[in-house]
């Protein structure tokens, strides 16, 4: 498609639920693609660090010539708030709030029934079972996975994610969406941790078994991944990237629906319990500080 038919390929307004860096970055994406985007945060000053977050990676855009826009016109096309019925209007919701369950739920549930009959909803979560999710909604059809990766920006892959009632139309919508975003689809059918985070969480893990049983230092083990196997960030670097405590949740999920080979290692609980959770705090596998 010309450039012209994939900017067409995308709603023209999107939402997307949560402000935080992978809902910033989901924001940033499409906003960068010429929709008009809108955050939706729990609190005011929430979504004031939303709107910061969006702006500050648009002008970065800017910077490195992804777009021709100004940041003043790109502003004018992003909205924050705190509203669930400013989704009224949305063709496409997309939820990105923490990888809890209950919340995932209650989040999708109060978007749905603020949505048009014919809009789509998806959920950006990395693992969490879409057809279960799908279960607790009323048009399961119109619901799949759209799993960013982090740094949205700088990621080339979106994760799309079938359940087993979404629509055949939405599942030729969402390859378009991607494409229209400059990024590559990887399609997979609903299964834990799909195909990214089950086999990118299988690596980390053990390579936290391999610190933890002084097999090797954090550093070389990582090295040994990026030089030997070509991956651009070893698996401990990325796992703090991620944050240790989500891939901790993921971990627990998949050693609940698969079995032990995903049991957390206990230096991956201890460092949890300890707040060292990463890039974000400071300080996990290696220094941030």
């Amino acid at each position: 498609m010309s450039n012209s038919e994939l900017a067409a390929a995308l709603p023209a307004r999107i939402g997307v639920l949560g402000g935080g860096r992978m809902g910033a970055g989901i924001a940033h994406a499409f906003l960068v693609k010429g929709a008009d985007v809108l955050v939706v945060e729990r609190d005011e000053q929430s979504a004031e660090a939303a709107r910061e977050r969006v702006e500050s990676a648009a002008a970065k855009s800017i910077e490195r010539g992804v777009t021709d826009a100004n940041l003043d016109e790109m502003a004018s096309r992003l909205t924050v708030g705190v509203d669930y019925d400013a989704f009224k209007d949305r063709q496409l919701v997309v939820e990105a709030v923490p990888e809890d369950w209950d919340l995932k739920v209650s989040s999708l549930r109060g978007i749905e029934e603020r949505l048009e009959p014919d809009a789509y909803l998806a959920s950006n979560t990395s693992s969490l079972s879409v057809n279960g999710l799908a279960k607790e909604l009323q048009r399961p059809a119109n619901f799949l996975g759209l799993h960013f990766f982090n740094p949205v920006p700088a990621s080339t892959l979106i994760e799309v994610v079938l359940g087993e009632q979404t629509s055949a139309d939405l599942a030729g919508e969402a390859r378009r969406w991607v494409a229209a975003l400059g990024k590559t689809a990887v399609v997979v059918n609903d299964a834990p941790g799909f195909a990214s985070s089950r086999l990118g969480v299988a690596i980390a893990l053990e390579a936290m078994r391999m610190v933890e049983e002084g097999v090797a230092s954090a550093d070389d083990i990582d090295n040994a991944m990026v030089l030997g196997y070509k991956h651009p960030t070893g698996p401990l670097r990325t796992t703090d990237i991620v944050g240790l405590d989500v891939r901790l949740g993921i971990a627990e999920y998949l050693q609940s629906t698969l079995g032990d080979r995903f049991a957390p290692p206990q230096i991956l609980r201890d460092k949890v319990a300890r707040g060292e959770l990463g890039r974000k705090t400071g300080k996990g596998f290696f220094d941030w500080s």
